[in-house]
């Protein structure tokens, strides 16, 4: 049998007449009776995509521009193009499961982005179609995107990320217990029933097995039932028992559910590829095969490429598309004419005639009832929750997630010997010995200065892949994902200070009474959160933890040392790294506190209240005056304090607004 013969028999036979539902899709739930599903039958004609390299300096060129010398333009790497896919042709229809093979760097992962519809810019060329219509919004509401990599919170249980998402994606017609029964209906069709009470879990965090993390992050997409389901290599890192379990759930979803099934493989096994409908072999981002997965061997044979011992189809597959084939039926060796032969013979006898089916082949009969039903489909798809559910949904599953985190064993452990140390150091000091007083408040100033900021700054860039994968899907707005972080961490983050206040300030002596503790406190808990706010504007801006985490320790470090207790005499070059220091702020209010308006820790050391006219003051009085009291008003530095709070989360709201999805 030709190649042609299979994709012909592929598209026009009656054998494989995909089975389309008549009203719906079928549901794990009757609760979605109400939401049509529309069968899609996807075609991608000549796709291309190319990416621009841009050229650099070499080595040369760097140390004579660094040296002031000239240079010549042939010393630079000029800019390349490199194409990552050429001319891919195929099709597939509702009913229907195909499966993209291809080694490493073939271009298979770029070929899925780019029929899901996430793929964009100058260098993608080629028609992609859904039911004869370019992709619009309501096409890719109706499709399913699972990425490689399984993008899920580890502190969540299965039932919980599940019931989140659901709650989140699925439309505000339907009753918030309806939801959840949904979430309940689509961990019963992926078995997960017996780990539904299990945390997800990561490379640090025991929880669910390979296999039913990559079924979650598929049940993540069943729950928007999508007429168009693609995912990216969901069998890597399974072992062959699980990689097959997972392929029968895609299988039956395919011929079970009506729903048009893509996805890439990287290294089937033999009974994993009996289970494809459609094969489409990728090579260097050209295209060596597309038809039906028991004519590839045929196809193959014809010609002139054929494996002299029975073995994997897949394995053979990708054999060829290595460039690897059998020499005098012993050896295989790679020949690096071996994939331009197959391109050719595809280009030959393979390209016109799945581009002539592909053009002779209508889309399915629903398809005038999807166009007459879209502005209903799309009241119903855009209707997802509300401002504020968004918040409350997004707050709460914030705080199951981040509870572990905020309250972990060895955090805890870090702040109650830093109490203990701080207490045994500044046992009971005297109220009259200022400077041991000075030093324990700026100690507390620099530990709840660095923690804080330090912690935050980790947030965002953890969660930027997460955090990007659903706004991409439409989950929720970024407006109501950053209030939920801002809520949450003043409900969990401010535990900690407020503790280590509490055995802190009485065992060290502090000046008593109810009102001095609440002052101290209400500033210690201000200035918390203006450094977490550093901390959390540094981590959006640079998105990259380890950079992030560097240039914060920095900068507490700059504000550590202008924060007034270190150095008496700032140089005039660095003053001003004083005035946007936390710490010099808090430093300042903690004083205030503790010995008023400045009179009395002067009358203490000896010295003449502040502005008394007389001879000239003692070096140690001079500094208590000009560097402990300073000149800034307790009012003026409360309000900097929270401007710095309220600043820095908007500089880190205009970050994540940067990030493109």
């Amino acid at each position: 049998m030709s190649g042609f013969d299979g994709v012909e028999n592929q598209m026009n036979g009656p054998d494989s007449s995909p089975r389309l539902p008549q009203d719906t899709c079928d549901q794990p739930s009757s609760l979605f009776s109400s939401s049509p599903c529309f069968p899609i039958t996807l075609k991608f004609v000549d796709v291309c995509y190319r990416v621009k390299i841009q050229g650099k300096s070499s080595d040369s060129v760097k140390l004579k521009r660094l040296l002031g010398l000239e240079h010549k333009p042939s010393d630079e790497i000029p800019s390349t193009e490199r194409t990552i896919l050429s001319g891919v042709t195929g099709m597939v229809t509702p009913g229907e499961f195909m499966a993209v093979l291809g080694p490493s760097g073939s271009g298979k992962s770029t070929l899925l982005n780019a029929v899901a519809g996430r793929l964009h810019g100058t260098g993608l060329t080629g028609k992609i179609l859904a039911n004869d219509s370019k992709l619009t919004k309501q096409t890719l509401k109706r499709t399913g995107f699972v990425a490689q990599d399984d993008l899920l919170y580890p502190h969540l249980t299965v039932r919980e990320t599940l019931v989140f998402v659901a709650l989140l994606r699925l439309p505000r017609s339907l009753a918030r217990d309806d939801k959840i029964k949904a979430a309940e209906s689509v961990i019963s069709e992926l078995g997960l029933e017996k780990c539904e009470n299990t945390v997800v879990g990561n490379t640090f965090i025991r929880g669910i097995s390979g296999g039913e993390r990559k079924r979650v992050s598929i049940a993540h997409e069943l729950l928007i039932n999508p007429s168009l389901l693609v995912l990216d290599e969901p069998t890597s890192g399974l072992d062959a028992t699980a990689a097959l379990r997972l392929v029968q759930t895609l299988a039956g979803l395919a011929h079970g559910k009506g729903k048009t099934v893509v996805t890439s493989i990287h290294q089937p096994s033999s009974r994993v590829f009996q289970m494809f409908d459609t094969v489409l072999l990728l090579s260097e981002g050209k295209c060596l095969f597309v038809g039906k997965g028991r004519d590839a061997m045929a196809y193959f044979d014809s010609v002139g490429f054929s494996p002299a011992f029975p073995m994997n189809p897949a394995d053979f597959l990708l054999d060829l598309a290595n460039g690897v084939c059998q020499i005098d039926g012993t050896t295989e060796r790679e020949k690096p004419d071996v994939r331009q032969t197959l391109a050719i013979a595809y280009d030959t006898l393979l390209a016109p005639n799945v581009k002539a089916c592909i053009d002779a082949s209508p889309s399915p009969a629903e398809n005038a009832r999807y166009v007459k039903t879209r502005k209903n489909a799309r009241g119903i798809m855009s209707g997802l929750a509300t401002w504020f559910s968004q918040l409350c949904i997004l707050l709460h599953r914030l705080i199951k997630e981040r509870r572990h985190e905020s309250f972990d064993a060895l955090r805890v452990f870090q702040v109650l010997a830093a109490s203990l140390l701080c207490s045994l150091m500044w046992w009971h000091s005297d109220y009259r010995d200022v400077h041991d007083r000075l030093g324990v408040l700026f100690f507390i100033s620099i530990f709840w200065g660095v923690l804080p900021s330090f912690n935050a700054v980790f947030t965002f860039p953890q969660e930027r892949a997460i955090f990007t994968r659903e706004r991409a899907s439409g989950m929720y707005t970024l407006s109501s994902y950053f209030m939920a972080h801002v809520i949450g961490s003043l409900s969990m983050e401010l535990v900690l200070p407020a503790a280590f206040l509490t055995l802190t300030y009485w065992m060290v002596g502090l000046r008593p009474g109810l009102v001095p503790f609440l002052l101290t406190l209400s500033v210690l808990l201000l200035y918390v959160l203006a450094s977490q706010g550093l901390g959390l504007a540094l981590g959006a801006a640079i998105m990259d933890a380890k950079k992030a985490s560097t240039i914060v320790t920095v900068t507490m470090l700059a504000f550590v040392l202008t924060g007034g207790y270190y150095v008496n005499k700032v140089p005039s070059g660095m003053v001003w790294m004083k005035y946007v220091s936390t710490t010099f702020y808090c430093y300042r209010l903690l004083i205030a506190v503790q010995y008023g308006n400045g009179d009395a820790i002067l009358a203490m050391v000896g010295c003449e209240p502040k502005g008394t006219q007389g001879a000239a003051k003692a070096a140690g009085c001079r500094f208590m005056e000009e560097e402990v009291i300073g000149d800034i008003g307790l009012w003026t530095s409360v309000s900097v304090l929270f401007f710095m709070f309220v600043g820095y989360r908007v500089l880190a709201y205009l970050a994540l607004r940067r990030i493109k999805l």
